[in-house]
């Protein structure tokens, strides 16, 4: 099961408070404060794991609650720190502000961390508090309370080149074809769900990740079909394929849809580098091809991923893109 979304529940521990003592011995009648600290309460860590994938960990529990520091102790011992809580996540997960919607930490790499819910402070003890005119100070403090509140974690898959496409357009089936990925194909609309990546090798040097991403429909971004549920995936891919069934309608028609649902979303995506993609060539005669060429005024490819007709240079067609892609970031 693919999880992209969870809200959860961060509770850090209270600070430790600091204990108010003397020192008592035989012989030393009056001796003077020592009164320790209080420990640091426990925190609430976000760290990357790259061996996760999903958030479906956050389905079984959404409460995390972190213990209290230790009170402080008599002579002048400070009170023990609580142990932080390390939740792991996968890479790519986007942590937000559940009331304010505010981005908070953006986690891609492996290891990266992000304090979800810091600890309390230990409170001090009547030992901090004296003076050379307040010899026998009782004042002693509270421990700070730690933070808590609801977070939502987004999982925004990190791929190099995201399929994107009306439903039942072909991006499983070309996803299965170039890839070890086996994604349920079927002929019928929505047959995808959910996201799915493959590797796609080029060579034993060469290789990139693609993302097959659930169809769009007319509307999505008002929430029709599968509305924007999977859309924030695209968001992090280097380049778009749009891939369309000549079949269906006019190819300029349903590219114009694909676009305008994105830039619905986010206007951002508009300006990633593309490809167009005439899918299913082995259901359409040539006349197709010539029509989408006169009203697309841009090249495109075509391909029939049943019997591998131009796969390889799609595969070939992609790579080159994404080398110019980070040539020009570095």
């Amino acid at each position: 099961m693919f999880i992209d979304y969870a809200k959860i529940y961060v509770k850090a521990g209270q600070g430790g408070s600091g204990a108010c003592s003397f020192r008592r011995e035989k012989y030393v009648p009056k001796g003077g404060p020592n009164g320790g600290d209080g420990g640091r309460g426990g925190s609430i860590i976000l760290e990357v794991n790259p061996h996760l994938h999903t958030l479906i960990d956050f389905k079984y529990k959404q409460h995390y609650v972190a213990k209290h520091g230790q009170h402080g102790l008599g002579k002048n011992q400070s009170g023990r720190d609580a142990e932080d809580i390390i939740v792991w996540v996968p890479s790519g997960t986007v942590v937000k502000n559940a009331e304010t919607d505010e981005v908070l930490a953006d986690l891609v790499t492996a290891g990266a961390t992000f304090i979800a819910a810091r600890g309390g402070k230990g409170g001090r003890g009547n030992a901090r508090f004296v003076t050379p005119t307040h010899r026998a100070p009782r004042e002693w403090e509270v421990g700070e309370a730690g933070e808590e509140r609801e977070l939502i974690l987004e999982l925004k898959l990190l791929a190099d080149v995201g399929l994107v496409g009306q439903p039942n357009a072909g991006k499983s089936t070309l996803l299965s074809k170039v890839s070890a990925a086996r994604p349920k194909i079927a002929d019928y609309p929505f047959t995808t769900l959910q996201p799915n990546l493959g590797i796609v090798r080029i060579d034993d040097y060469k290789s990139f990740v693609m993302a097959d991403i659930p169809g769009l429909i007319e509307g999505a971004h008002l929430g029709k079909g599968l509305g924007t549920q999977f859309l924030r995936h695209i968001e992090r891919t280097r380049m778009i394929c749009y891939l369309i069934d000549p079949t269906t309608g006019p190819v300029q028609d349903s590219l114009a849809i694909l676009k305008s649902e994105l830039e619905s979303y986010s206007a951002e995506l508009l300006k990633k580098p593309y490809i167009i993609v005439l899918t299913k060539k082995d259901k359409w005669e040539e006349d197709h091809a010539a029509q989408a060429g006169k009203f697309l005024l841009e090249s495109f490819l075509q391909i029939s991923s049943l019997d591998g007709n131009g796969l390889s240079e799609l595969k070939w067609r992609i790579w080159e893109q994404l080398e110019k892609i980070v040539q020009q970031q570095t």
